[in-house]
């Protein structure tokens, strides 16, 4: 077997070309000799080092434990010992942003990805559809000869190619990983995900004790072992996305309590406590101060007894899912050292996509889709299921100024264009490469740094041309240098950030930074030409605190004329304030699976269709038309179901009986039943609801229900869900993940008689979708 590769000019186009050998004239196979199999493998003199990418999921600077957070992360600690800690690695301000930007090595406007993935608009830079002209890593890898696998969270799809539709490009399976295992939207039940293998929807495994991060890390034990058994000289890429510790914040309770009572100081408290132990452990500068908190958090002690003590219980639950997290990372690191690969794996474990998350509201909330369409959490609400936080019935997350304390010694957290959102504590361990061990490194780095950095590391040329297409190059600068020279200068000079008309630029340790809405704000504080700049000396003021904007507005109007620069250069502009807008794709200018149609056939089957593979029926009226065959002895179970027990609606059958619930964020639960069984044989069982329309979505209605033609049934819908049934899916035949109502179990709910087809039809949007809500936000 001969090892015939290109050298590693020749690598700068993939795939690598087969050699051309010469015809066979022999004609007996005896008397032939073959020639050389053609291989791919890495440069044999770079070392070839497997990588790991781990990427953690909404969690603050102020966090991890070996940075001088409060929450216990083993695993991050050792590797921390053996490896490096960065304290100035950057990512985007959401997540959808970082992760291409991690994963293509250029900035997330140039890969079209400048918000979450749900917000796509028209421009350039916005419409997240990643162009062929930016290869991402692990395709890069893979066409020079690595196995590739990612686990956990994709957030990267445009909305509108989440179908078995597709197109299925930029889907991780066809986007450089070989293995991918694990759910597609931005967040997912963690006990009843939407799971996919590959392109293929597969049920979600049913055992009493499941957790998706648990399930993520088995399957990616089991493919390293695999790989490593079949192929031991063949390299590994691994990009695990975990699922902790974005809302909802779910985790075992053996977790939660861990950490109970260890929040009862609160975040006032809590925020003085990590500062200290920060620059006791030198993650921060011994003069850092703590940026003072938005006067929109109230203090600590101005929270009744019973009040603080469910507030704790949010913190609680929060810092048992990020230990869980990092258990179950630890647990695929260990796997990687039995196979005696852990000294020669490039490890990069970055903790957050962005910082920590205000997206609670003020004082958290038990069901994060009420608070996502508008509805205020409840103290009242709280306190009745504080000992559900956590558990497979909530579907919570912490309050908002837990969110700042997690950003530590910083504030502000997701969303913003500031360091609180940017700034990630980040562990890169890698023994064979890395001679250092538990040192800290402070160069500015961005995740955009990454990509370069593995294909240095591994001796790979960065692409020019992939699959005959000329390659953008690379915007990021590889880290490498950083590795054994605490002193190295960074080779990342300039970097701007901006998400939703927030913006900021960075330039040689000189920051200029504006808040054009904070994220618990209705609207935005100025027109974009009068947004109020701070400018900050990032490399004397760790925080951020010394504004000096009015002692050099020289320096501050260059900064700004910089960012404008960078802004065209990437295609950052225009910049767009507009929040739940952009989740009508009519209003955003994107495409929609559905376009104009203004009905839907469905059939027997179906089943997780996202919400944005789906007709819209809010606010408007519709009808439901469904073609039943009943067998002899009547049916049971589910004819057509969209969302679960966060909210949503199901058409079903109990006990021969149709019946039809409306599930308004599991606070008002509305059922209309058919006061007798359907009759056996073909029968067309008709569901319409008559919208009271209004100014304000999410308004109630008449709900009729029709057999064979004839109404049997009416009944009062109140309200109804304005904006987002959230990420469970509509399923025909089945209520899969999590049931819209109680009155039927969760996975066993397939519906006994025979569906022929279901109509949906709608009617047109009663107003215009314009919400002027508070605490919105996603990502």
């Amino acid at each position: 077997m001969s090892n015939t590769r290109d050298t590693a000019p020749h690598r700068t186009i993939l795939p690598l070309p087969e050699p051309q050998h010469p015809p066979i004239t022999e004609i007996d196979a005896r008397k032939a000799k073959a020639p050389a199999r053609f291989e791919l493998k890495p440069p044999k003199d770079a070392g070839a080092p497997n990588v790991v990418f781990i990427l953690i999921d909404n969690m603050g600077f102020g966090d991890p434990g070996c940075f001088g957070g409060p929450i216990d992360m083993p695993a991050f600690g050792r590797l921390a010992r053996g490896g490096l800690r960065y304290n100035n690695m950057h990512t985007a301000p959401v997540c959808s942003p970082t992760r291409v930007a991690l994963l293509t090595g250029r900035n997330s406007h140039s890969a079209n990805m400048g918000g979450v993935a749900e917000m796509g608009t028209a421009f350039p830079g916005m419409n997240c559809v990643r162009p062929n002209a930016i290869t991402p890593l692990a395709e890069v890898l893979r066409l020079n000869g690595y196995g590739t696998a990612m686990f956990g969270k994709s957030h990267e799809l445009p909305p509108w190619e989440l179908s078995v539709s597709g197109p299925m490009d930029r889907w991780p399976a066809h986007s450089g990983f070989d293995k991918f295992y694990g759910f597609l939207q931005g967040e997912s039940d963690l006990y009843s995900p939407a799971l996919y293998d590959g392109v293929t929807r597969i049920p979600t495994p049913r055992t009493p004790d499941y957790h998706v991060s648990t399930d993520i890390t088995d399957q990616a034990i089991r493919w390293v072992r695999t790989q490593q058994s079949l192929t031991p000289d063949k390299p590994f890429f691994i990009y695990y996305a975990a699922a902790g510790t974005h809302d909802p914040h779910h985790v075992p309770k053996q977790w939660i309590d861990k950490y109970k009572g260890k929040f009862d100081q609160g975040w006032d408290k809590l925020r003085e406590e990590t500062l200290a132990r920060q620059i006791k452990l030198g993650t921060v500068p011994p003069n850092t101060r703590l940026a003072p908190m938005p006067e929109v958090v109230k203090p600590w002690n101005s929270f009744k007894p019973e009040e603080q003590r469910v507030l704790a219980r949010e913190m609680e639950v929060y810092a048992g899912m990020a230990e869980h997290t990092d258990y179950e990372i630890g647990r695929l690191v260990q796997a990687i050292e039995d196979l005696g690969e852990l000294d020669n794996t490039l490890i990069v474990w970055i903790a957050g996509d962005n910082g920590g998350s205000p997206f609670g509201g003020p004082i958290g909330s038990f069901n994060q889709l009420a608070s996502f369409n508008g509805v205020p959490e409840t103290m009242e609400n709280l306190l009745r299921h504080i000992d559900d936080l956590g558990g497979p019935h909530a579907s919570g997350h912490y309050a908002m100024p837990w969110g700042q304390a997690s950003c530590t010694p910083m504030v502000g957290g997701q969303g913003h264009a500031t360091f609180s959102s940017t700034r990630n504590a980040t562990v890169i361990h890698w023994p064979k490469g890395i001679k250092a061990q538990g040192e800290l490194r402070s160069q500015f780095q961005h995740v955009i740094d990454l990509a370069p950095t593995v294909l240095e590391a591994a001796g790979l040329p960065e692409p020019t041309v992939v699959n005959g297409i000329a390659q953008r190059p690379i915007e990021g600068r590889s880290l490498l240098n950083t590795f054994d020279d605490a002193k190295a200068k960074s080779r990342h000079a300039i970097q701007y950030f901006e998400y939703g008309g927030n913006r900021a630029i960075y330039q040689d340790g000189w920051y200029a930074t504006t808040l054009h809405k904070a994220f618990w704000e209705a609207a935005p504080r100025a027109a974009f030409e009068n947004d109020t700049w701070e400018l900050y000396n990032a490399e004397e003021d760790f925080s951020l605190t010394n504004d000096l904007a009015a002692k050099h507005p020289e320096k501050l109007e260059a900064l700004k004329a910089l960012f404008l620069t960078e802004a065209v250069k990437y295609q950052v502009l225009p910049l767009d304030d507009r929040v739940l807008e952009r989740f009508n794709a009519a209003v955003a200018g994107r495409p929609d699976l559905m376009g104009p149609r203004t009905s839907l056939t469905l059939y027997e089957g179906m089943i997780g269709l996202s919400e944005n593979a789906f007709i819209n029926m809010k606010n408007r009226s519709y009808t439901i038309t469904a073609e039943l065959d009943i067998p002899k002895g009547g049916a049971e179970g589910v004819i057509i179901a969209h969302g679960g027990h966060t909210g949503g609606w199901s058409l079903y059958v109990k006990k021969g009986h149709a019946k039809f619930v409306y599930n308004w964020f599991g606070r008002e639960i509305y059922e209309v039943a058919a006061p007798t069984p359907l009759p056996t044989g073909p029968v067309t069982l008709r569901w319409e609801f008559i919208y009271d329309g209004g100014k304000k979505p999410g308004a109630g209605g008449r709900g009729d229900m029709f057999i064979d033609g004839e109404q049997v049934t009416s009944g009062r819908i109140d309200r109804t869900i304005p904006f987002f049934t959230g990420t469970e899916p509509a399923d025909v035949g089945m209520d899969d993940l999590t049931p819209v109502t109680r009155d039927y179990v969760a996975y066993d709910n397939k519906f006994t008689g025979t569906i022929r087809k279901i109509v949906i039809g709608v009617g047109p949007v009663d107003e215009a979708f314009d919400p002027p809500l508070e605490w919105n936000g996603v990502g």
